[in-house]
């Protein structure tokens, strides 16, 4: 829990009131859980030579995907710099090796974190959403890759995005509590 905190502090300090630039980075950071989690379960799979993980890697890796979209709605919306490019990358080395070692040493632990920062994400969302219906933000139109993913209505607005991917982090939480809850 104090790590979320740590990582909450981090992008509070670098973004402020940059939601959409917040949502780039953490969004970055977020596809890698799932798509490390669903490949060391498919190698378990291989090395035990049994099936009964099929469900659970195809879950990691669609949260993986789900994530890896949020990003690509946030990019449209943001048009990322060259700094904030640079950040990604780092990002997805350091928390990417990390998850990597913590998973494969204390897989519960991992889960865990992972839905705590679902849980942080969903606060975030919640805030940048009060922002938008505040009008201190504007709720301009939604990307039509977001439109098209969600199958929203075409008229669309970031206010409906962010509701959108809010309820994504919401499911991604309590897919990573429970996986946390069985081991």
């Amino acid at each position: 829990m104090s790590m979320t905190m740590f990582f909450r502090f981090v992008a509070d300090t670098f973004f402020v009131d940059r939601y959409g630039h917040r949502a780039v980075v953490l969004e970055t950071v977020a596809g890698v859980p799932g798509m490390v989690a669903g490949v060391l379960m498919h190698f378990k799979s291989l090395r035990s030579m049994k099936t009964g993980y099929g469900e659970g890697i195809r879950e990691m890796l669609a949260e993986a995907e789900n994530e890896r979209m949020h990003l690509m709605f946030f990019i449209e919306l943001t048009k990322p710099n060259y700094l904030e490019r640079l950040l990604v990358f780092i990002a997805q080395v350091v928390f990417g090796t990390f998850y990597l070692i913590m998973y494969l040493f204390f897989t519960r632990t991992a889960h865990r974190m992972i839905g705590y920062f679902e849980d942080e994400a969903v606060k975030s969302y919640t805030e940048y959403l009060t922002m938008v219906e505040q009008g201190k933000l504007e709720n301009f139109q939604a990307p039509l890759l977001a439109i098209n993913y969600y199958d929203l209505d075409r008229n669309a607005k970031l206010s409906d995005l962010i509701k959108a991917v809010r309820s994504d982090e919401e499911k991604h939480s309590q897919v990573n509590h429970a996986y946390a809850d069985l081991i």
